[in-house]
């Protein structure tokens, strides 16, 4: 187990009608004013945005809206925000929603008190040193963001998808009610499952060997998603189902499964070799959700990289599908090298197949991404990582290009 640091700041207030203590909440932190963040729509059709200002109007918390945030949330919106805080005097940020909301918040919240252009928090001209306060009301069990010290942005003129880290702006508070999960479409219902198993893997495959405690909290968070989707997608109003997704959502990006396995004690674990390819297609096409590209190019990574640690693999098949290799004298055997491949390649098959089973898309051309389009895709991964990146094992232009076109 390597050395690491953990630092979970967030409150979170879990369960049914966990909204209704949201005023007194802000109010006993001592927030006076604050700038409501919210997506397209769907919380002020629920009632949902309506309730959350009630409880603020009876705790005497003044507030703002900002709404519109789109899914890939763009750079455009957070100026407009950062803009209306300064303009308004909020002292804090509340955003009511999934993941885009509460990253859209995240950026005005560390925008605001910087003198330049926000964007050059994500591509590397400057650190960030002071956020305001950010609470969170989530609806969206996917990203994990309620209590993650991550940030990922898009910038349409750039054609760029790009992410942002640091303790200092992890959500203060976070509200989950598993209830406000019971009427997202199926599809993102889906696609957050794939998200969320996404964040462990990316952990889980950092290049570094066993960490027994880690790896099994890893992949028992996989499990429980892979367990409690296909119930949700049956009975969306499963209350048990959804609020097991709704934490393992949590714990999946909050670095909790990652302690011991990154070798930078300050720094998060992985590579996240997948992400880096999945934002660069979200940024050539914004309307692609995110979990949903996770699920084309993710076992088409881990097809590409296995076997340069087939134990990782061989730990991951076992303990989320209880996948184990053929053993001498077993029927079909033929070596070693043969039961390891088999059983790898057939871990593989079975997390792409529970991708597809819960109605996610399977390849690129689901997307209308064609082979004319990967050189240009290829580039935004270069702009964002470099020329090589990667911790489980180090990707090249070549390979980049290479897994991309096992996806079309």
């Amino acid at each position: 187990m390597k050395a690491f640091e953990f630092y979970a700041p967030t409150d979170h207030i879990f369960g049914e009608g966990v909204v209704d203590q949201i005023g007194e909440r802000l109010a006993a932190a001592g927030w006076k004013k604050a700038l409501i963040v919210y997506g397209q729509g769907s919380v002020v059709k629920s009632g949902l945005l309506d309730k959350v200002k009630g409880k603020l109007d009876a705790a005497g918390v003044a507030y703002v809206d900002l709404g519109g945030v789109r899914p890939n949330p763009e750079v455009g919106l957070v100026r407009e925000g950062i803009e209306k805080v300064r303009a308004e005097g909020c002292d804090c940020i509340l955003a009511v929603g999934g993941g885009s909301a509460i990253d859209c918040a995240k950026a005005i919240g560390f925008g605001v008190p910087y003198e330049g252009d926000v964007w050059d928090f994500f591509c590397g001209k400057a650190k960030i040193t002071d956020c305001l306060p950010i609470a969170v009301v989530l609806t969206i069990p996917a990203t994990g963001s309620e209590a993650s010290g991550s940030c990922v942005i898009s910038n349409d003129e750039v054609k760029a998808k790009n992410g942002a880290a640091g303790d200092i702006f992890r959500p203060k508070l976070a509200f989950l009610d598993p209830t406000l999960t019971f009427t997202l479409p199926p599809y993102q219902t889906a696609a957050g499952a794939t998200d969320i198993i996404s964040h462990v893997c990316e952990r889980f495959f950092s290049g570094v060997g066993e960490v027994p405690i880690s790896d099994l909290i890893s992949t028992g968070i996989v499990r429980t998603v892979i367990d409690a989707t296909p119930i949700v997608l049956e009975e969306p109003e499963n209350y048990d189902a959804r609020a097991n997704i709704v934490w393992a959502g949590t714990l999946a990006h909050n670095d909790i499964s990652g302690c011991g396995r990154s070798m930078n004690p300050a720094a998060r674990a992985g590579g996240w070799e997948s992400h880096a390819l999945e934002h660069a297609i979200s940024a050539y096409e914004p309307e692609i959700t995110h979990g949903a590209g996770l699920a084309v190019v993710m076992p088409a990574w881990m097809r590409y990289v296995w076997r340069e640690d087939p134990q990782r693999f061989l730990l991951f098949g076992y303990e989320v599908f209880g996948i184990e290799p053929l053993e001498e004298g077993d029927e079909g055997y033929e070596s070693e090298e043969q039961a390891i491949e088999w059983a790898v390649e057939a871990t593989i098959d079975e997390l792409a197949a529970f991708f597809q089973e819960i109605g996610m898309p399977a390849t690129l051309g689901d997307f209308g991404i064609t082979a004319e389009n990967l050189d240009e895709i290829c580039d935004i991964v270069a702009d964002a990582k470099g020329e090589e990146f990667g911790g489980f094992k180090k990707l090249n232009r070549a390979d980049v290009k290479a897994i991309f076109e096992s996806c079309l």
